[in-house]
């Protein structure tokens, strides 16, 4: 068996023996990590690695696939995981040794071997619904408390605290935090998106007069934030999209992106092609952080809970959720910690860092979606990509396609024409239809990414 503690200090002690390039200078810089571990037979070995804190606004996105759009720590490193499995499953198919998978029962299906599971770890409570929850008062705010409605509205017009401006931009959502568990004597509402008068907290007023704050906001056409003082700033159990830089993305926050993972699997589309059934996360731990169980358990869990009808082989996965003691040592409260009035303004760190157990470039550093220290002569061209861009890993897949004997391909893949990244991913019967039934039920207000920026081969 393991513990929290030692889970993060695997993932940290991982991370310290990493090269400098792409993390963040000390005193100054700060970032958020997160991690994919593969556990066979009591052994525990990081998979994955990911750095970062950030996401490009929609303006930056690109119809080739060649730019990573959010490059958070928690998408980072479950992007890795799925260019280390994609590594395992072309292992298999051509008939060498994979410390992963073993074939299925199924035709062309493959299954993970026995006693083989994953964890995954994050740094920091994931941005978005996990991370809204009522404060103690020894905890401090990343913002001033709220004085009224019309403040919130003159910051809505742009007026707003450089405190809040890093929050806005990083979606730093308790790194300012100082660290420490959260006393549990809030009473949360259910939330359901389509009715946003029962999204709110509420609590005993003696123990809480505010509320954590994320920087990510409701997604457009659902309940919007209260942004009323204290409690009532904002709503909870409802989809979120991460700031960028003075632009709204269309990424999805953390929090909703592990619940949609808690259904579908982390493998994502391509790989379930291959898969007998989804791969789920057997925990989930968090570091040490401003952090609530209650609102993890909404955020990851219960949003899910009701969701029927999947495939066979889908199931509203129950992972194991816990926090660790242990605090990562580049995040906001030790930088600022070590930080001194000559190195200028704490910011977070612009690079993100890949890390994953893969034969060839293990290590992959980006910073604004595109291999760092890349010329704008560059840009458009495969040396600019990250190897976990959707480009490289459709094309990773491809080389498992072309590496599979055609008798033993996966029903799914057989007798069709399919050429580009939308057409594979379509394909995927069962994913889809799982995917389906988890917007009807749960979240029916997921926006749709524009197919155009699918269509590439």
């Amino acid at each position: 068996m393991w513990s929290p503690d030692e889970i993060a200090s695997l993932c940290y002690n991982h991370f310290n023996k990493l090269p400098k390039r792409g993390k963040p200078e000390a005193g100054r810089e700060w970032t958020l990590l997160a991690a994919v571990i593969l556990q066979h037979t009591g052994h525990k070995q990081v998979v994955s690695l990911g750095t970062g804190t950030k996401c490009i606004g929609q303006s930056a996105m690109r119809m080739k696939g060649e730019v990573l759009n959010d490059s958070h720590a928690e998408v980072i490193a479950r992007r890795g995981c799925v260019r280390y499995l994609t590594e395992q499953l072309f292992r298999a198919v051509s008939g060498q040794s994979s410390d992963v998978f073993c074939p299925g029962s199924e035709e062309g299906k493959w299954a993970v071997k026995p006693g083989v599971s994953f964890l995954f770890f994050t740094s920091q409570t994931p941005c978005g619904d996990a991370s809204i929850f009522p404060m103690t008062g020894s905890q401090a705010q990343p913002c001033e408390p709220v004085k009224s409605i019309q403040s919130e509205e003159s910051e809505r017009r742009g007026q707003k605290r450089h405190a809040e401006s890093d929050l806005e931009e990083s979606d730093s959502h308790s790194s300012r935090r100082q660290s420490g568990d959260t006393d549990e004597h809030e009473v949360m509402t259910e939330n359901k998106e389509s009715n946003p008068s029962n999204a709110v907290l509420h609590c005993q007023p003696e123990e809480a007069k505010d509320i954590h704050r994320t920087g990510a906001k409701c997604v457009p056409a659902g309940p919007a934030d209260p942004l009323q003082p204290g409690l009532l700033y904002h709503s909870a159990g409802v989809l979120r999209l991460k700031p960028g830089r003075g632009e709204r993305t269309l990424s999805l926050s953390c929090s909703d992106k592990l619940a949609r993972w808690g259904v579908l699997g982390f493998q994502g589309a391509l790989l379930s092609h291959y898969l007998q059934e989804p791969l789920y996360f057997r925990a989930v731990v968090v570091g040490k952080c401003p952090y609530s169980h209650q609102a993890m358990q909404r955020a990851l869990k219960t949003r899910c809970s009701d969701v029927r009808d999947l495939p066979s082989g889908f199931s509203v996965h129950d992972p194991e959720i816990l926090q660790s003691g242990l605090e990562f040592p580049h995040n906001h409260t030790h930088t600022e910690a070590k930080h001194t009035h000559t190195q200028g303004r704490i910011s977070p760190c612009g690079a993100a860092i890949s890390w994953c157990a893969v034969s060839q470039q293990p290590l992959d550093v980006t910073a604004n979606g595109y291999k760092q220290g890349v010329t704008k002569k560059a840009l458009g061209t495969s040396q600019a990509r990250s190897l976990i861009s959707k480009v490289e890993l459709f094309h990773s897949f491809l080389k498992v396609v072309a590496a599979t004997e055609h008798s033993r391909l996966p029903e799914t893949l057989r007798g069709k024409d399919l050429k580009t990244y939308w057409d594979y991913k379509q394909a995927a019967g069962p994913y889809q239809q799982a995917w389906t039934q988890l917007r009807l039920q749960a979240f029916p207000l997921w926006p749709r990414g524009p197919p155009e920026l699918m269509l590439f081969s």
